[in-house]
């Protein structure tokens, strides 16, 4: 694997000194400033892999760089996760919202941070040789495009197979259809949110076949969630 440029962007010395240690460890190649002007000078001058980014910095917060950096056409492919001590519902999709690729709320453990970041890495296609993606008896190889329950390969569409994969690199977590949309389809096509509900059904129904239907959970005026937790 070729080495991984991780830029971490905490004002908090302490904290920033412990995300070093732990992607070195990880074998990432860390990259460390304290405030948005450092990090955007950063960026500019070399184009990191992914961005670890706290929420809250002096000056101009985190979330807000976030929101600039998706709109530049330079810097908006690279994968943000946002670091948050705000655990609020509300504000964590007001991040994903804003074009952040994942979310962990402080405090978060070191093997937590890692799995994240590479699950993150494997959907921008900046992380090869870890093509399976294992939760409880559900596995998905993303090299081979399968789907499978124990020992039983699943017949799904390549469209219910991005879809399952995006729901298994953000599990527990809830996501309306605009944003399953824009990360599953892609924000340069057009197709209407009542898309999201048809693929939805179709995948529960393929999973019902082994009693998984509930894995694909309704959260009632809002969207949908992928949870092992019924």
């Amino acid at each position: 694997m070729s080495k991984i440029n991780i830029l971490i962007v905490e004002d908090e010395a302490a904290i920033r000194g412990m995300l070093t240690i732990v992607l070195e460890q990880a074998g990432f190649i860390p990259i460390t400033a304290a405030e948005v002007d450092a990090a955007q000078k950063m960026v500019s001058e070399n184009l990191p892999d992914l961005i670890l980014l706290d929420w809250m910095l002096p000056g101009v917060s985190g979330v807000e760089w976030a929101r600039r950096l998706k709109k530049d056409t330079a810097f908006k492919d690279i994968p943000i996760i946002l670091l948050t001590a705000r655990g609020e519902e509300e504000d964590k999709v007001r991040g994903l919202e804003i074009g952040a690729d994942d979310y962990l709320t402080k405090p978060f453990s070191p093997k937590e941070l890692v799995a994240r970041i590479r699950a993150v890495l494997r959907r921008s296609g900046k992380l090869h040789g870890a093509s399976q993606l294992t939760l409880g008896d559900l596995t998905l190889d993303t090299e081979q495009h399968r789907l499978s329950i124990g020992e039983h390969q699943l017949d799904v569409s390549p469209t219910e197979f991005r879809l399952m994969q995006f729901f298994m690199t953000h599990p527990d977590k809830v996501f309306n259809r605009t944003q399953l949309l824009d990360q599953v389809w892609g924000r340069s096509v057009y197709i209407e949110e009542r898309t999201v509900d048809v693929h939805v059904r179709r995948l529960r129904k393929i999973l019902s076949t082994y009693g998984k239907e509930d894995l694909v959970q309704t959260v009632r005026g809002f969207g949908y969630r992928f949870s092992l937790l019924n």
